[in-house]
């Protein structure tokens, strides 16, 4: 108990350590031994576990509830009541905690995010929970919160959303505005916002505040204000995450000109998982930090180079989840600049850094980028003064390839791989600013965030079925005129970014008749139109389906299929001795507390793995 204070950070003390004292040594009345009420019990370890599981680390066994202490009925003492110093109450008095909305505007190290994700999962935990998509190169895991009627599943129909924050460790500002966001969705729904409630009733949201966990705790050394435009920007690796994912915007270039070409749902590449032979990427930083230009060369794998050329675990931990999770919609939040931009990021002339690249959702990408854009009075303020760029004229947004030009990008990897449409959010000047911009930035971006989330539900919805009503899954869903096709999901359901206007909408699948439908979309429809589809079987397969069945997709080989983003990625531990591998890296960074111990080492501290 007397290092639990510094292993917590402080948190649940002195609350632990005199319930602890109150099992060491309860009460005595008459010779009787009273014991400490279980409901005290059950509270502290409800608000306190949050904060066990950010260090890994077990409820201490002397501290159950059920065995140790006694119910009201039994007769028992609250060792907590005079540290509280709580008053008689008036029976008027004894109303249910009114929940409120209080955010600290505050830095947040990694543990302190993962303990505040936790708490709000614990508070609301009806409808949020936390789970890990994978560890970065340290060991870090890339924590997410998520909110829905139903956490932990797929329902019907409802679209899937995610933000991603802190992808460049230095750029901190997106990854503190979603921990605030957690906390105001969290807070908001028990209030009965009713604008929150529909938002969370409706959709399934996921918010991964720090993809680059190793990134920022190197940036966080030198502080907020004093960071400057590179350190921390990369992976422990050395790799920058916005460069790492494959190439299937080159891939879509030279199949263009196909015509029964796929240009959608594109599998990645074996030459991206090859070892022998590796693109490397050199970058050269001009004067501002988003003005980077690219020199491209293959080089031999023995080849002396000081830049690591592997897939990143947490670039793959990304990719894994998405093919877990039928996004729809998605944002990564940046700094640096104050600009709203959307796919494609690389240029269809590879010499060329600045080029207008547009995908054939041109009309979407622009409505999705507007619609944060003219809610962020700052981005949409018509002022001339800019952090480096200026894009007043464009209304606050620019396709990438046009602000300039790179390969590996995520919001590419994301249309050109999935369903799921991507912006890129940069949401300011300074990329580590200090504590006391917070509060600005928060209020900034605070209904551009919820406007961005409700442009989930534009477009089309439904199911595709066969004439029994069975799910027909990865059926492709095209629309006439434009060359991207999404496909459904497991339970045959689909979702379709569309703007406002007349389209003609097919349902087609392997195996199945083609449905084809007119669809309009009105301009002030804020919801998106359902439309399901009953395919009738065939016997024979069509000729011209496109490129190969879409089981192709993630049949053949694939790496990322047998990759464990929950694995440790780091360099292990030296051999304590020959031929035996050292279990250290099995046990939790604070073992070392009490490995001193010998044989009363407390194993009971230890979760079972």
């Amino acid at each position: 108990m007397s290092v639990l204070h510094n292993l917590l950070q402080g948190e649940c003390n002195p609350d632990l350590r005199l319930l602890s004292c109150s099992i060491l040594a309860p009460q005595c009345e008459k010779d009787k031994m009273i014991k400490p009420c279980r409901h005290v019990c059950e509270n502290l370890r409800k608000n306190c576990l949050p904060a066990f599981d950010t260090i890994d680390m077990a409820w201490p066994y002397f501290l159950d509830c059920d065995r140790f202490f006694a119910g009201e009925e039994e007769g028992c003492f609250d060792p907590l009541a005079k540290l509280r110093g709580e008053p008689e109450l008036a029976e008027e008095d004894l109303l249910v905690e009114v929940p409120t909305t209080l955010i600290q505007f505050t830095h947040h190290s990694y543990y302190k995010m993962v303990s505040i994700l936790k708490k709000t999962a614990s508070r609301c935990s009806h409808i949020a929970r936390t789970y890990s998509i994978g560890r970065s190169f340290e060991g870090r895991d890339l924590f997410v919160i998520e909110f829905s009627t139903n956490p932990g599943h797929h329902d019907l129909i409802k679209p899937e959303f995610k933000y991603i924050g802190n992808m460049h460790g230095n750029e901190v500002v997106g990854k503190e505005l979603l921990i605030y966001l957690a906390q105001y969705l969290c807070s908001e729904y028990l209030l009965g916002n009713p604008r929150i409630q529909t938002l969370i009733n409706n959709t399934r949201i996921h918010l991964l505040p720090s993809l680059n966990p190793d990134g920022y705790e190197l940036a966080a050394e030198e502080g907020a204000g004093y960071n400057g435009w590179i350190n921390g920007r990369q992976t422990a690796q050395n790799l920058d995450l916005n460069r790492n994912f494959p190439d299937l915007t080159s891939e879509v270039y030279n199949r263009a000109g196909l015509r029964w070409a796929r240009l959608d749902h594109i599998p990645i590449p074996q030459s991206y998982w090859e070892d022998f032979t590796k693109p490397i990427i050199k970058w050269k930083v001009k004067k501002h930090c988003n003005s980077l230009t690219m020199e491209s060369q293959t080089v031999p794998l023995d080849t002396p180079i000081c830049l690591a050329t592997q897939v990143a675990p947490e670039t793959k931990a990304v990719m894994k989840w998405m093919r877990a999770i039928p996004f729809v919609l998605s944002a990564s939040l940046h700094g640096g600049e104050l600009v709203v931009t959307y796919p494609y990021d690389f240029s269809r002339h590879p010499l060329e850094e600045k080029m207008f690249s547009p995908t054939p959702d041109e009309k979407m990408f622009r409505l999705l980028a507007k619609a944060y854009a003219s809610a962020h009075p700052i981005i949409s303020d018509k002022s001339e003064a800019r952090c480096g760029g200026n894009f007043v004229k464009r209304g606050g947004i620019i396709n990438g390839a046009q602000w300039y030009s790179f390969t590996g990008g995520m919001a590419d990897f994301n249309y050109l791989h999935t369903n799921c449409f991507e912006i890129t959010l940069e949401l300011g000047c300074e990329k580590f600013p200090l504590e006391e911009e917070l509060y600005s930035a928060w209020h900034e971006n605070k209904e551009a965030l919820l406007t961005f989330m409700e442009m989930v539900h534009r477009g089309i919805k439904g199911i595709v079925s066969d004439k029994f009503g069975n799910p027909i899954k990865n059926a492709r869903i095209s629309v006439k005129g434009i060359r991207h096709d999404v496909i459904t999901a497991a339970d045959g359901d689909y979702w379709r970014l569309l703007p406002p206007g007349r389209y003609i909408i097919s349902a087609h699948a392997i195996g199945y008749s083609k449905v084809m439908k007119r669809v309009t979309l009105p301009t002030k429809m804020k919801r998106a139109g359902r439309v399901d589809f009953a395919l009738r079987s065939l016997d024979t397969r069509p000729k011209n389906f496109l490129w190969g069945p879409m089981e192709d997709i993630y049949e053949r080989y694939d790496p990322l299929e047998y990759f464990d983003p929950h694995a440790q990625h780091a360099p292990s531990e030296p051999r304590e001795e020959r031929g035996q591998p050292t279990r250290h890296n099995e046990k939790p960074w604070w073992w070392s507390y009490f490995s001193s111990l010998g044989q009363h080492k407390p194993l009971w501290l230890l979760k079972q793995r």
